[in-house]
């Protein structure tokens, strides 16, 4: 392979990502609501503990650090739109 086929991979893999990630911010705007509605703080810490131990061990200890880092960020990224939906 060179490397025109692998960003080929990548470019797809990512159209993938995206996809995924709006039908997660999609699913974040409905907590946001359900929070709103239920008088619920945006933040769970305890909820996103636990999801970042599960990711790390999925990912194993080769990719744990960044799948961390990853999904640290896709958190921070939701509760800012979930704050943006509940001040809506």
């Amino acid at each position: 392979m060179d490397i025109d086929n692998y960003r080929k991979q990548i470019d797809e893999i990512d159209e993938k990502l995206l996809s995924l990630f709006i039908e997660r911010m999609d699913v974040s705007r409905q907590i946001a609501r359900y929070k709103k509605e239920q008088g619920l703080p945006t933040m769970d810490a305890e909820r996103e503990k636990a999801k970042l131990a599960d990711i790390s061990e999925k990912a194993g200890e080769e990719y744990s650090p960044y799948a961390q880092t990853l999904y640290e960020t896709l958190f921070k990224l939701s509760r800012a739109y979930q704050e943006d939906v509940r001040d809506t």
